[in-house]
């Protein structure tokens, strides 16, 4: 073989060369904030989960990270099904990986301040759950008000004491329409037409027999006419003929509660479906005599959905989409007014052993809901409302009608967090859950989990 002077300076600069390059690359990428996110299964969702730093055990963690910055995120397979992870503001994404253990990468620089968004890029898994958000440097104000409004959603705690066994007495109810942005989802706000500034409206509690008298202001900076129609009246509009409000008007109509039930009011200005979309409803309970029977937690919960331009997940201010009313396909669905309002926002909470009351109604304006809690079995159940009949027993999931509601009432057994949901599933993914979350001993002859 003939020596080659040409062959032998290649094989010594590759060798020689070898390590400056290999130190070079991982200079390149040797990232200035480090990320790692774990997929799992939570909250009835499939989500990211921080580990480790700030973002430790948080749920789809916000990322904050400086402008021009060189990001890495981790990606670790929890649950075992295909995943990866994208950030598109940054055209960056990583491998798909499937098998629990395995895990990814997805490195990329960041450019000016501005809230963009991650998640998981497989058919579906984004819609299910899987997004986060990246804040890089201080938003602007434009970007500050995408992340941050007013919260109109209404506590389900939020409501008046039990009746009791009192006499029929006169009653007066205060409502004042106003109309404001508020929090929709995360990074979207919508402007809301509200009764007292929040969604639902205030609950209403009184007795068989009492004579109610009702005020109803439409605040000055208001653009619309508003009214209010209870069904709980026997009159005409249930007092919407009475009480269409101009802007900074007041009107009042007085009506006797001649029967028992759970009752659903809302805005009767026409078009009645725009202005209950938008958050004009909520309940009235009119208690028989001698009141309902005792229970530990009461809970106030109503069901409506939204119709927006934008399709659903679009950051920013949302407007509303007549086509879309008319044609009966909301963007979202929402428990008290937002998608988070009782999975974040508001904490509704029982002890093994306690005895739980839902009044439940549907604001609509269009979609019956077949209302559920997942883990549990209603003891009770007065369909439709109707307090006068025998409730019926061990129900799994009722339907209640838009403009209806349902009474529900089950003791609480054995901890945990338990989805409240209308099992109409695929809602779930427009924003419709809440949680009521159990605490306490387990008993393992009602449930024991096998390792």
């Amino acid at each position: 073989m003939k020596f080659s002077p040409l062959l032998l300076f290649t094989a010594l600069f590759a060798v020689l060369s070898a390590p400056l390059l290999a130190a070079s690359t991982d200079s390149e990428y040797m990232a200035d904030m480090t990320f790692t996110l774990r997929t799992a299964v939570a909250e009835g969702k499939l989500v990211y989960i921080g580990q480790g730093g700030e973002i430790d055990g948080q749920v789809n963690p916000t990322l904050r990270v400086p402008e021009d910055t060189l990001v890495q995120i981790n990606m670790i397979n929890g649950d075992g099904a295909l995943h990866d992870v994208v950030a598109e503001a940054f055209e960056a994404r990583s491998d798909r990986v499937s098998g629990e253990g395995s895990s990814s990468v997805l490195i990329f620089r960041t450019g000016k301040a501005g809230e963009f968004f991650y998640w998981c890029s497989v058919p579906g898994h984004r819609a299910a759950g899987m997004e986060g958000r990246i804040l890089v440097g201080e938003p602007g104000a434009e970007a500050r008000a995408s992340i941050e409004s007013d919260d109109l959603s209404h506590s389900p705690m939020d409501l008046p004491p039990a009746i009791g066994s009192r006499s029929a007495q006169n009653v007066s109810v205060s409502l004042k329409t106003t109309e404001k942005v508020g929090h929709l989802a995360d990074g979207t706000r919508y402007k809301f037409w509200t009764f007292n500034d929040q969604i639902p409206g205030p609950f209403v509690r009184v007795r068989q027999g009492d004579r109610v008298t009702v005020e109803l202001h439409n605040d000055k900076a208001s653009t619309m006419i508003h009214s209010v129609d209870f069904h709980a009246v026997t009159g005409p509009g249930g007092g919407a003929e009475v009480t269409q409000v101009a802007p900074g008007k007041t009107e009042s109509f007085a009506f006797l509660a001649l029967k028992p039930g759970l009752y659903v009011y809302h805005c009767a200005t026409p078009m009645v479906a725009h202005h209950i979309t938008n958050g004009m409803y909520g309940l009235i309970l009119v208690e028989p005599p001698g009141g309902l029977p005792k229970v530990d937690k009461e809970f106030y919960v109503m069901q409506g959905e939204l119709y927006t331009t934008e399709p659903h997940g679009q950051r920013g201010e949302l407007s509303f989409s007549l086509d879309k009313m008319l044609d009966e396909q909301p963007e979202y669905y929402v428990f008290n007014g937002a998608t988070d309002a009782l999975t974040k926002t508001h904490r509704m909470e029982a002890k093994v052993g306690e005895t739980v009351r839902i009044f439940f109604g549907v604001g609509g304006p269009n979609a019956t809901s077949s209302f559920h809690v997942i883990g549990e079995i209603f003891d009770r159940v007065y369909h439709e409302g109707s307090l006068s009949g025998e409730p019926l027993k061990d129900v799994q999931t009722t339907s209640v009608a838009p403009g209806g509601t349902t009474m529900v009432e089950f003791q609480v057994d054995y901890p945990g967090r338990y989805l409240l949901v209308d099992h109409a599933l695929s809602r779930m993914e427009r924003g419709l859950v809440g949680f009521l979350d159990v605490s306490g001993e387990p008993d393992h002859d009602i449930f024991e989990p096998h390792e």
